[in-house]
């Protein structure tokens, strides 16, 4: 008999922001996967009886890669396990849900999906950051950083425009090239924009900037992951005057 996945949205790391069915699930689980932004008092749901496997990796450190997580995942349900994959944030917003559901879909075996607080809109309410405003903000839209082929990059001015608030998930190390790519296509470089980093958690801290000091104001502040950016594009601003975008191959 096969078993069944769980994905399940965790939120940006404060246990109780959790739901109440995702705790529910997470205590139904005969296995419990989970990464390194997933608190512990989250996997203090769990059965005792359960399996804890840490599936987790940062940047570089050679953790866990996608397709070792879904061997395991496979193996777990061929074995008839339920297993409750957690997620920070949301599990269908960056999360690579598509690739987990696929081998879940391939198997043929049960799938449910618990959501979450995604983080651009947790971090947006710990920091009182309106993402849609009714005579300026019309719109919000979440977008990447860093996508897995490097030479196709989101079309970050064409996501951005008047009347739009923009959240982009790990975009640290992208600041400069979303300044410049911004600002070349005429963005005003006065937009008010926010890093908020380690969000739901006690080190939660809010670094306001503008446009045109982007990746100054990340490097000097020392930004880090996990860090969600807000630019904000209010349709009163179309009315101030354009700075150039910085010359090609300036760097900080």
């Amino acid at each position: 008999m096969l078993g069944k996945l769980t994905l399940i949205g965790c939120g940006p790391g404060a246990s109780d922001l959790l739901t109440i069915r995702a705790a529910r699930r997470i205590g139904e689980a005969d296995i419990v996967f989970h990464d390194r932004l997933v608190e512990a008092d989250v996997l203090e749901f769990a059965s005792p009886a359960a399996t804890l496997q840490y599936v987790g990796k940062k940047c570089t450190d050679g953790g866990r890669q996608q397709t070792d997580i879904n061997s395991m995942l496979r193996g777990a349900l061929l074995a008839g396990r339920h297993v409750a994959r957690l997620k920070s944030g949301d599990p269908m917003i960056f999360g690579r849900a598509a690739e987990e559901i696929a081998v879940a879909v391939e198997l043929g075996a049960e799938i449910e999906i618990v959501p979450g607080v995604t983080a651009a809109l947790a971090a947006a309410a710990e920091c009182s950051i309106p993402v849609t405003e009714r005579a300026e903000l019309q719109s919000f839209v979440v977008t990447t950083g860093r996508s897995a082929n490097k030479d196709k990059e989101p079309d970050w001015a064409n996501l951005l425009k008047p009347g739009i608030c923009v959240a982009f998930y790990m975009s640290v190390a992208q600041a400069w090239r979303i300044q410049t790519a911004l600002m070349a296509r005429g963005v005003p470089g006065s937009l008010q924009a926010e890093w908020v980093e380690n969000v739901g958690k006690p080190d939660c801290r809010r670094v306001e900037t503008r446009l045109d000091r982007l990746a100054l104001d990340a490097r000097q502040h020392r930004v880090r992951n996990p860090a969600i950016l807000f630019i904000r594009y209010p349709l009163s601003a179309t009315n101030v005057e354009v700075i150039p975008a910085p010359a090609d191959g300036m760097t900080i």
